[in-house]
């Protein structure tokens, strides 16, 4: 196919991408944007690591066409805090050493933030459940829930 020049609207600034419109969303961002939080798992939408926002949604980002996201309101891990002043979620999960490796952690913050966004006080099971999507090697899967109920605490205050 040939390339076209895409408008998406990424962390809130619209940028003009010209791309096989087929290329998957997550190749855009890191590849085009810069935008180096989303990676690349498996490549088959299995494991949670590419997981962007897109509406308010947790999509997995690997195998979904970019042409599918024109128009649309995408927000990646750096959309949220920075390292001056971290979303309550992203101080959580620091707060709670719920990241061993890192490589998941940011496509499991994104999918708890969708949750949290539509739920603020999830329960145990709902966050699990949330979460069912994003895999995580480390075995921190106990920080991370707590992670994720002492950001819904911190939000809620």
């Amino acid at each position: 196919m040939t390339d076209q020049t895409l408008t998406l609207v990424v962390n809130g600034s619209a940028h003009a991408v010209k791309c096989d419109p087929e290329t998957p969303l997550l190749y855009i961002l890191r590849n085009d944007l810069s935008l180096k939080g989303a990676r690349y798992g498996c490549g088959q939408g299995q494991c949670g690591a590419c997981t962007v926002l897109v509406d308010g949604k947790a999509v997995q980002s690997c195998n979904a066409p970019v042409s599918d996201f024109a128009g649309k309101s995408i927000t990646t891990i750096e959309g949220l805090g920075t390292a001056e002043v971290p979303h309550p979620l992203q101080q959580a999960f620091i707060d709670e050493q719920a990241a061993q490796c890192g490589y998941c952690v940011t496509g499991i913050v994104m999918s708890a933030k969708a949750l949290l966004d539509v739920n603020p006080k999830p329960t145990r099971a709902e966050i699990t459940a949330a979460l069912r999507d994003n895999l995580c090697r480390c075995g921190t899967h106990a920080r991370i829930i707590r992670a994720v109920e002492r950001a819904a605490a911190a939000m809620a205050a």
